[in-house]
């Protein structure tokens, strides 16, 4: 019985931020309604959905600062939700002030709506289904995006307008339907490691995702323009690659090397380039353009979301975790808007700008691997030191001794590595040996040299990963 009323929560979570999230994509992003409103009055949107993209970046890095618990994660999905319907009617009208100013708010209490779930999907979703619940979202979320956009196109703008503000409180009645306090989940979670920051993790995932999907900003600019003539046929096929690449995915066993499937993408967004900058603007050629990026774009956002999702269970504040880890993907679609913007406006030839576009593809390409290992190395540290924190001090010990090193460690040497593996950051382990950070600074260098090491997550891997902590 528990049970199946969990299962109905987590669908109920699902299907609330899905509706949320359909809004946000067909109004305020990739879809169709914002542009063919702005279009229909012959406004210049490029401003708009800048500024739009920037007030949802700050909601979204903001969110956890004020919202720490799962009450007010649902008054602020709630509370989000209806001022996002307040803001968009004015859209049904003229252009006017309102429109910056909703635009502006709507993007900014969205952002914190987003931010918000993050709460429900460590409620709800136990770690090891996480990502099949992101794919889930980003899968319903897109579909729904894909019929408001139709709509859109095949009618009036106003017509999906009115689609899409529809999601909004039907997403409400969702999450308005979850419980009102689940907050002794979160407290009585055996999970939960407050000694183990997860933030070195989470900035190196963030400059991750940013750097990748600085393509995805460019594409907007770059690659969409030039197709614009087949509205009719984008406004359907647009998602389908990525929702394609999403089921894929989702499919995969658990145990599959995802870094790997990421390399893949990569090779597809250069083939998407290098197709575009050769290939013409006739149907086919979009088809062909269209599914290599699409779907690499499905590879890497899950990826990161997925990730996101096994980072919650070493925080307490899940809402800032995920609001600023999705934060950098805005960011990065955001510079690399910018960034096409400037290109398109210097009016250069397409090929030009293509090999530009390219240029970055390349750079995120070398940037890749060093920033995955990192980023693998981080998150592995953190599940080594939960399976170490729960072995007995003989345990514990035998750990170290079974790892030869160059040369013996001295007394304060192996002091200060328990600490390590107990999570302690340098000041901590300074406080509690009663010694200056530097100087812990100074053995912790000297351990990294005598076990042959980079750093504390791969000084961690080493001594841990054959402890079956995997």
């Amino acid at each position: 019985m528990k049970f199946l009323k969990s299962l109905n929560n987590r669908f109920l979570s699902l299907a609330g931020f899905s509706f949320l999230f359909a809004y946000l994509l067909s109004f305020l992003f990739e879809g169709q309604v914002l542009y063919g409103l702005l279009d229909y009055f012959s406004v210049t949107y490029s401003y708009y959905i800048t500024a739009a993209i920037a007030a949802h970046f700050a909601g979204l890095f903001s969110g956890g600062l004020f919202i720490r618990n799962s009450y007010s994660a649902r008054v602020a999905m709630l509370a989000g939700m209806g001022v996002c319907l307040i803001v968009t009617l004015p859209f049904f009208f003229a252009p006017s002030v309102l429109w910056v100013a909703g635009l502006i708010i709507g993007g900014f209490v969205s952002g914190c709506s987003v931010a918000a779930w993050g709460f429900f999907l460590k409620l709800y979703t136990p770690k090891n289904e996480r990502i099949k619940s992101c794919a889930d979202v980003l899968i319903f979320s897109n579909i729904l995006m894909i019929a408001v956009d139709v709509t859109a196109v095949f009618w009036s703008p106003f017509a999906g307008l009115g689609v899409a503000v529809l999601c909004i409180p039907i997403g409400g009645l969702f999450i308005w339907l979850l419980p009102k306090n689940k907050d002794n989940m979160i407290a009585k979670s055996k999970e939960i490691r407050t000694n183990f920051s997860v933030n070195h993790p989470l900035w190196m995932l963030c400059l991750f995702v940013f750097v990748i999907t600085i393509d995805s900003g460019l594409m907007y600019q770059v690659i969409n323009p030039a197709f614009t003539h087949l509205s009719t046929l984008t406004s359907w096929y647009w998602a389908i690659p990525y929702i394609m690449a999403l089921i894929i995915l989702r499919n995969l066993p658990l145990k599959a090397k995802r870094s790997k499937v990421l390399y893949i993408g990569m090779g597809m967004i250069m083939a998407a380039f290098i197709s575009f900058m050769l290939l013409d603007r006739k149907t086919a050629d979009y088809f062909i353009v269209d599914t290599l990026m699409l779907g690499a774009c499905g590879i890497f956002d899950l990826f990161w979301w997925s990730i996101l999702g096994e980072m919650l269970d070493y925080t307490n504040n899940p809402v800032k975790v995920f609001g600023i880890g999705l934060s950098s993907n805005v960011l990065g679609v955001l510079c690399g808007g910018v960034l096409g913007m400037f290109i398109t406006s210097a009016s250069m030839p397409g090929a030009e700008v293509a090999v530009i576009a390219l240029s970055v593809v390349c750079v995120t390409l070398v940037l890749l691997p060093p920033l995955n290992r990192q980023l693998v190395l981080l998150l592995k540290s953190h599940t080594y030191l939960t399976a170490y924190s729960g072995m007995s001090q003989t345990e514990q010990t035998a750990v170290v001794n079974q790892i030869k090193t160059l040369n013996p460690l001295t007394a304060r040497e192996q002091e200060v590595l328990q600490l390590i593996l107990t999570g302690k950051s340098n000041r901590i382990i300074g406080e509690a040996l009663f010694i200056s950070e530097n100087t812990v600074k100074t053995h912790v260098k000297s351990i990294y040299s005598k076990y042959d090491v980079s750093g504390r997550a791969e000084l961690i891997s080493t001594l841990l990963k054959n402890q079956g902590a995997e």
